[in-house]
């Protein structure tokens, strides 16, 4: 064997050539295991390259926190734009970073700072409004992406501008706007001197930031006036200050990995009132208020002394901030209100999309626990443990049909329970697909159901052994698909609580046989086994005879009013819905199984 594994690899982050070397050695060597390295070497590399993304979005998040940090700190207007296209660059990985103004009064924007540029025409370029990538943004107050800047007729090229980005050797743009209170000021621009395309998660990320710092931006530039000016700016210095500070304490909710209700904390405390964030559907609100607070991006005053922000980040509405009993915000307090709109959007962006390349990395695993058969289970245990997921310990299988609820909301919601019980969740054909640690399947299905809403739940287990998820997964796939088959949609049932239709499904073995009995007609035999009574006799007899107790008399020579009180017996052992037709075909089955089980025992079948 040789001395390396892929699990060495992947913990040491070797390279992909490191991979491939491990095999090729293998295999030069006459290792016994050159074989089955090399069939599992595709699941090693994918597992890999994983992580590596995880790895890199960990650097992004990582450098959107530095941002934060430094833009805090900064108050000298020239180092604030040097540090936000560093920050920008370093954010999306691009070759250049550049920030340009806009100086209202000639209608042009002006590139004022640049990180990574090698040209001196490029980096004092001037753009009339509309003209080139960067002028349109500044003009539209608009996110613009292109691949290839060159080929792209969505923009005004003028020769001087495209020559000045052609002595760059850049292709690839991506501006957004910096805007604030509701003015676009400038625009943040990253770019590539290899075409690539832009994704809507790096557009959103980098509205967000230049959003984050253009109201930094802001500070400091209100900060430097303040210090030039007299007494009556000095007055308004403190207002800024007080704004400052707070955006400051917003900043370290993010950087200590916080959440809502301490933003809302913070902006209770700056505007001496209560402030809740707020879902952006909550029925408190009315429509049109949020819709004008999200076109304008400034505070909105509702009736009763309310008023409301919009947290948005590349158009997308993530939250509401309500401040209640305040009718008289001032300006200052309506801009801390809605810097602390803009934490909050970026805070939520970032929560999201870690909660999403998470879910996918735990997807991913859970497609790969549930392969038949499985690759590797030794190194499919080191990545459940990574997530906090015991796959050697009892876990149940769960397959969920949502119906006609919100899939988007389930799937959330079905996420966070997976990681709160320290199980897995993914789709599959269609349905949700959970594994949940638990020793009662359908304990874990009602737990499933209860926070998923009126779902259907096929569940299957305990198993506990990686090797057995897959036999797990195909059981409760036949159970919900069984489920609705029967017309029993929005419950939750195991093999064993299938009925009849557990017969059909290749799982009739003499056990099974047994439980389906037992869970159908059992009150019944232990009932007649205890008091010598013959009520399954009765009930069998009673639907021979289409429910006539006066048939049922004559047949078993009893009166009828024994008849109707055998009758009130079985119904107080077997609940009042055993009338009904899939109560019914079940029963029948049962009963017969329970008569060919008598005649065996007493020797008359083979009469």
């Amino acid at each position: 064997m040789t001395a390396r594994t892929f699990v060495d690899l992947l913990y040491e982050q070797a390279p992909r050539e490191e991979f491939e070397r491990l095999v090729a050695e293998a295999e030069q060597n006459g290792d016994p295991s050159a074989a089955k390295l090399r069939a599992i070497l595709p699941r090693a590399l994918h597992v890999r390259d994983t992580l590596e993304r995880q790895r890199t979005r960990e650097a992004e998040l990582s450098a959107l926190y530095e941002t934060a940090s430094d833009l805090t700190a900064i108050r000298d207007l020239h180092q604030i734009l040097r540090a936000i296209v560093r920050r920008a660059r370093q954010l999306l990985g691009t070759d250049i970073a550049y920030l340009g103004l806009n100086v209202e009064s000639e209608g042009a924007a002006y590139i004022r700072v640049t990180d990574g540029s090698v040209s001196d025409a490029f980096a004092n370029l001037k753009l009339p409004l509309g003209t080139g990538l960067l002028g349109l943004v500044a003009q539209t107050g608009q996110p613009y992406a292109t691949p290839d800047y060159h080929t792209d007729d969505r923009f005004e090229h003028r020769p001087y501008i495209d020559e000045a980005v052609a002595d760059e050797s850049i292709r690839a743009i991506l501006g957004v706007p910096m805007t604030v209170s509701g003015r676009v000021i400038g625009a943040l621009l990253a770019a590539n001197r290899t075409p690539r395309p832009f994704p809507a998660e790096e557009v959103q990320l980098l509205s967000s930031f230049a959003a984050h710092a253009a109201i930094a931006l802001e500070n400091a530039r209100l900060f430097e006036q303040v210090m030039q000016t007299n007494q009556q700016l000095r007055e308004h210095s403190a207002a800024v200050e007080m704004a400052a500070d707070v955006h400051d304490k917003l900043t370290g909710v993010l950087l200590r990995g916080g959440d809502s209700a301490d933003v809302a904390g913070v902006l209770s405390e700056a505007l001496d009132a209560k402030v809740e964030v707020c879902e952006p559907d909550d029925p408190q609100i009315p429509v049109e208020a949020v819709q004008e607070a999200r076109v304008t991006g400034h505070a909105v005053q509702l009736s009763g002394g309310r008023w409301i922000v919009a947290a948005t980040a590349g158009g997308d509405h993530l939250a509401t901030l309500l401040v209640n009993g305040r009718p008289d915000l001032d300006l200052a307090e309506r801009r801390t209100l809605e810097r602390g709109a803009m934490v909050t959007a970026l805070l939520r962006l970032v929560l999201r999309a870690v909660a999403e390349a998470e879910d996918r990395v735990r997807a991913d695993l859970l497609d790969d626990l549930l392969a038949e058969p499985p690759a590797n289970p030794a190194l499919l245990r080191v990545r459940a443990r990574r997530h906090g997921v015991r796959v050697d310990e009892p876990m149940v299988l769960a397959v969920v049909d949502i119906g006609t609820a919100d899939r988007a909301r389930t799937q959330r919601e079905a996420a966070r329970l997976a990681v709160q019980s320290g199980g897995l969740s993914g789709t599959r054909h269609g349905s949700m697909v959970l594994a949940l640690p638990g020793d009662d399947a359908l304990h874990v299905g009602a737990t499933v159901q209860q926070r998923l809403g009126p779902v259907t739940v096929g569940v299957a287990g305990p198993v506990d052994n990686v090797t057995a998820w897959a036999g797990a997964y195909r059981e409760a796939r036949q159970c919900e698909r069984a489920l609705l088959a029967l017309g029993r949609a929005g419950q939750v049932a195991d093999a064993a609580h299938l009925g009849f239709a557990r017969l059909l499904l290749g799982q009739s073995g003499p056990a099974e046989l047994d439980d389906f009995m037992r869970l159908t007609i059992g009150p019944l035999l232990e009932y007649d086994e205890a008091r010598g009574t013959e009520l399954a006799a009765t009930l069998d007899c009673w639907f021979d005879a289409s429910g006539s107790a006066t048939a049922v008399s004559k047949a078993l020579h009893i009166h009828p009013n024994t008849v109707a009180q055998r009758l009130e017996r079985i119904t107080a052992l077997l609940g009042e819905g055993w009338r009904e037709p899939a109560r019914v075909l079940d029963l029948r089955l049962a009963l017969r199984l329970w008569r060919l089980r008598e005649s065996f025992d007493d020797g008359t079948a083979g009469r």
